[in-house]
Parts: structure tokens; C-alpha cells; sequence
């Protein structure tokens, strides 16, 4: 008997974890992190619905924390099986797991130190120990191979372009006693006609299909991302203040200073002093210009000139926590570039704490904020917001960029879906608010004609 249960990214945009089970042999597909509303939060604290130690192996989609930073709990609490991941994945995963403990730790010492967590004391889920243990389960698999991960079961990664890495999974299914199924495993997928990357490889057919939805239900501004970057930036240049924009590390940071050096050889912004500040951010560049294999025609050719698209002339790349501070003291316009992408926790929290009391300084978000978060509170209007247990007045300007997502919105889903020969036999919609699941379902229903339905956490469903 071949069954999929979805322990994560059901009902949700986070927390993706899908458990296939064929005869009693088990894979987990994507093993993410719960972020944003408390509620979802603590199920990353709660006993998982199936014995981490009786899972035979794991597949990641890509490396983002809501799809991968569960995996070093998953180790600690049993699972001593191979993971196989892209190679830019697997890269990445050497410097954002490491970096997402290291981040639980600080924030549960500097928890304990303030007085403010209810916990006592406050821990981390996990140690930079524990995510060490993870990495050495990783095996790196290239796009487009096919590798069997038991006699039952084998699978593929093709290109999703949605950040370094990034593929869709196809699983092909041949155990005893149950037919032949092929599943598709859409992860995140990208953009179409995006700097750096490649295009989304395309999909035809699949018995079964787990499609995400996070912009199900909308489209993204259709101006050219570049035009609002450049308005924000200089209004706010002209105020005097500073442009803060918290960034996932991991495709939106890259993406973000590709433009800002474009619009700076355009001469459409002036030279203003540009900072990475986060540690996993600061790595991820540096990946993104070695993996020559996903660059797009454009990131070939700069490379190929010898010029770095990923670098403005005043670029930093922030080293160490003194670094980090100096930033705030310095006075005058400027741009910081930090983790993490919704103001969770990280490094921005303490550039919100110093500017966003700043009537002259910009907030920016360039990407999806899911509800609960810090960032999407910000988005809301709140006029004041907690940060380590201090309230911090909001007088700095908000303004949102949807345009530079690095996922594809309904549409972009729906091209991409178009590709298929024929109709899944059904196509489950996850990791999407349900607003966003339940429009891209009925778009999928009314307009494919296809059989799509919602998950709902840790329901079992058997495959025929």
C-alpha cells in the first residue's frame, strides 16, 4: 500500500513535510521549519506524528529554512538516514542550517539575559551541534539524474528557479502489490524571465501532484521591480535616511543587489553605501557567483567580463556582530540589506530597533509575509511593534515590493501547469493561507478541469 501524509505546508505556507509510505518503507519530502503565527510555531516544538527513526531517507526541494530547518531535529530526535539534495542545495545547507541554530542559540541566550522569554530558561530547538550531524547525511544529486533510493522507489530533481538549487521532485513508485505511480513535488517554483537564474524546467504528466500556492490568489505588480526600487531609494536619499530591507539570505539578498548594481550603472540611483549584513547572507552571494551551472545568458556574460553583477561600487559584505553594529552609528543615507525575510529574528531586528523610529528612513519588504509575522504587523500599519522585549515605535516609511518575489504567482503556477499532457490523477494544493490554497484550487478546478483538494495537517491519504 503506497500513502502520503502531510505533516507540514497543509492548510499553511510553512513547515512543508510530506511522508510518502509505500509497504511500510518510508520518505519524507522537504522537512521544513513552522514560521510565523505562535500557533504553528510551537508544532516545531510538539512530538512529530511518525518516529523520526523509522524514516528511510529525505529529499530536499530546495534550501530554505521552511522546507529544510527541521531536518537537524528531525537528527536529533532518531532519523540517521541519507538526504539528497541538489548540489547548490546541499552547498547551502552547509551555511543555513549552522546558521539557523546559531541563530535559536543567540536568541535563546539573549532571551535568558533580558528576562523576557516565559520559558526558564529559554532553549533553542536546535544546536549548531545537531545541524553539524544533519550535513554529514547529505548526499548531492545533479539536475536531471535519475537515482533509486530503495528497490521501490526512485527519483529526479529538474530546475524550479526559484533560488540557487531550487528543482521540483519527480518520485516514480514500483513496489509489489501496487502499481507504477509517478508524483511531482512542486516545491517553490520561480519566476519566469528573472535575472540570474534559469526558467522553471517544465512538467507534462504525473499520477499524483502536490502544486504550492503561496500566491495563489494574486498577481504580482506588474511594474518592473527596478522603477519602485529606484523611487524608494532616492525619496529616501533625499530625506536622509537609511533604506532597511529585511531579506530572505537565500535568493532575495542576491536578487536585490543585482538590481541596485544595475540601477547604479544606469544611473538611475546615486552611489549610495550598500551592506549585507547577515552571516548566511554573506555566503549565499559567494555561492550564487560560483554556481556557474544556473546562471541565465545575463549572469553568464557579467561573469564572463570579469565583473561581479552580484557587487554595487560602495558594497559590503557585513563580517562579524562588531560590523553589524558600526552600521548604526553611521550617519547619512545608506542601504542594509539583512535576515530575516519577515523580521522573525537575525540581525535586522536590531536595524528595525534603531531606524524604524526614523521619519526619514524606509522599510521594504520584497517578499511574502505570512501572518504573525513581525513583517507582516509592519505591513498591516501596527504603529509600534515588540522587539526583544522592548516596544519600538514605527515613524519610518513601509512600503512593499511585490514584484521582486522569487515565487510565481497564480498565473505563473498556472503557466506552468498548462504543461501538463494530461490531469494529474489528483493534485493536492499546499503551502499556501488558505485564502491563497482555495482560490488556486478552484482556478485548477474551473479552468484545468483537474481533480485538487487541501490537505489538512497530518492527514493520510492512500495513492491507487
Amino acid at each position: 500500500m503506497t500513502t502520503l501524509q502531510f505533516l507540514g505546508a497543509a492548510g499553511t505556507v510553512t513547515g512543508s513535510k510530506f511522508l510518502l509510505d509505500i509497504n511500510g518503507t518510508r520518505t519524507m519530502i522537504d522537512c521544513g521549519l513552522f514560521q510565523g503565527l505562535k500557533e504553528l510555531r510551537l508544532r516545531n516544538w510538539g512530538t512529530l506524528a511518525v518516529n523520526p527513526a523509522s524514516i528511510a531517507s529525505v529529499l530536499l526541494t530546495h534550501a530554505h529554512i521552511d522546507h529544510t530547518g527541521y531536518l537537524p531535529r528531525l537528527v536529533r530526535d532518531g532519523f540517521r538516514g541519507p538526504v539528497y539534495a541538489t548540489n547548490a542545495t546541499a552547498d547551502l545547507l552547509k551555511i543555513m542550517l549552522p546558521d539557523s541554530a546559531r541563530l535559536q542559540e543567540e536568541d535563546a541566550e539573549y532571551a535568558n539575559r533580558k528576562g523576557f522569554s516565559r520559558h526558564h530558561p529559554a532553549l533553542p530547538l536546535y544546536t549548531e551541534q545537531d545541524a553539524a550531524a544533519a550535513i554529514k547525511l547529505i548526499h548531492k544529486i545533479q539536475y536531471g539524474a535519475n537515482f533509486k533510493l530503495n528497490k521501490f522507489l526512485s527519483a529526479r530533481f529538474l530546475p524550479a528557479g526559484h533560488i540557487l538549487g531550487s528543482s521540483f521532485i519527480e518520485l516514480t513508485t514500483d513496489g509489489p502489490g501496487s502499481p507504477p505511480l509517478k508524483l511531482v513535488f512542486s516545491g517553490d517554483l520561480g519566476r519566469y524571465d528573472e535575472p540570474i537564474l534559469n526558467d522553471p524546467s517544465p512538467e507534462n504528466e504525473a499520477n499524483y501532484l502536490l502544486i504550492e500556492s503561496t500566491y495563489g490568489d494574486r498577481l504580482h505588480e506588474r511594474i518592473d521591480p527596478k522603477v519602485r526600487l529606484a523611487e524608494i531609494i532616492n525619496s529616501t536619499a533625499e530625506r536622509g535616511g537609511k533604506v532597511i530591507i529585511p531579506a530572505f539570505a537565500v535568493g532575495r539578498t542576491q536578487l536585490l543587489v543585482y538590481y541596485l548594481r544595475e540601477l547604479e550603472d544606469e544611473g538611475r540611483i546615486p552611489t549610495l553605501p550598500v551592506a549585507v549584513d547577515s552571516p548566511m547572507g554573506v555566503e549565499a552571494t559567494r555561492l550564487y557567483t560560483r554556481h556557474r551551472e544556473e546562471h541565465d545568458i545575463d549572469m553568464q556574460r557579467m561573469v564572463n567580463l570579469q565583473r561581479n553583477p552580484l557587487a554595487t561600487r560602495n558594497f559590503t559584505l557585513v563580517q562579524g556582530r562588531g560590523g553589524s553594529k558600526l552600521l548604526n552609528n553611521v550617519q547619512g543615507p545608506g542601504i542594509i540589506i539583512s535576515a530575516s525575510g519577515m523580521a522573525t529574528g537575525g540581525r535586522v531586528l536590531h536595524h528595525l530597533t534603531r531606524w524604524l523610529p526614523d521619519s526619514a528612513s524606509t522599510v521594504i519588504f520584497a517578499g511574502y509575509q505570512a501572518a504573525g509575522t513581525r513583517g507582516r504587523r509592519l505591513q498591516d500599519g501596527e504603529t509600534e511593534i515588540r522587539i526583544h522585549g522592548e516596544t519600538v515605535p514605527v515613524r519610518a516609511h513601509i512600503e512593499s515590493i511585490t514584484s521582486l518575489s522569487a515565487h510565481a504567482d497564480a498565473d505563473e503556477i498556472m503557466r506552468w501547469l498548462s504543461g501538463f499532457k494530461r490531469p494529474p490523477r489528483k493534485t493536492f494544493v499546499v503551502h499556501g493561507e488558505s485564502d491563497s490554497a482555495a482560490a488556486l484550487r478552484n482556478r485548477i478546478t474551473n479552468e484545468l478541469g483537474w481533480d485538487a483538494v487541501i490537505p489538512t495537517h497530518e492527514e493520510v491519504t492512500e495513492l491507487v
